[in-house]
């Protein structure tokens, strides 16, 4: 993990508020988060947690996460913004995202971004080092924090420990 300073740290800060827009359309009654997917400066790819689309009335977010099997890994009914943010640029743009970088935001109750917690999200991270994105950014108490996507991985799997 590395902490971004200067010039670096507030353009991403721009994308954390872009992700933080897009987390605005977020359906989800539990969180709503965005992330967006950023390769040369350009915005590659775009998500927010929701349920599948036309599954609106599987929505589960009430359930408490403890009412599920523990070998249920996500308890969660909607698709991540991680997970968007992935299909749309593979959609869009998918000679680009390899090496490209992931920005993630959740949203307070207010509606504006809030601070991460450490990665935790084996899901997203799988996925991220399938179609190669280079690396995570999170926005931590000490500041905007840059994870080489195999180190994103390795936090997400320990996060339990």
């Amino acid at each position: 993990m590395r902490c971004l300073s200067g010039v670096e740290e507030k353009k991403a800060l721009e994308y954390i508020g872009a992700a933080a827009q897009i987390a605005l359309s977020s359906s989800c009654e539990r969180s709503r988060c965005g992330s967006v997917i950023v390769q040369g400066g350009e915005i590659i790819g775009c998500g927010f947690n929701s349920p599948p689309q036309h599954k609106e009335k599987q929505r589960r977010c009430s359930d408490s996460k403890y009412s599920y099997h523990t070998k249920v890994t996500d308890k969660t009914c909607c698709v991540h913004a991680e997970q968007r943010a992935i299909i749309d640029a593979l959609r869009k743009n998918p000679d680009k995202i390899a090496g490209s970088r992931l920005y993630f935001v959740r949203l307070d109750s207010s509606g504006k971004a809030s601070r991460s917690g450490r990665p935790y999200c084996t899901i997203c991270s799988k996925m991220a080092l399938d179609v190669e994105i280079g690396e995570f950014v999170l926005w931590h108490e000490e500041g905007v924090c840059v994870y080489d996507t195999d180190e994103y991985n390795v936090f997400s799997f320990k996060y339990w420990e």
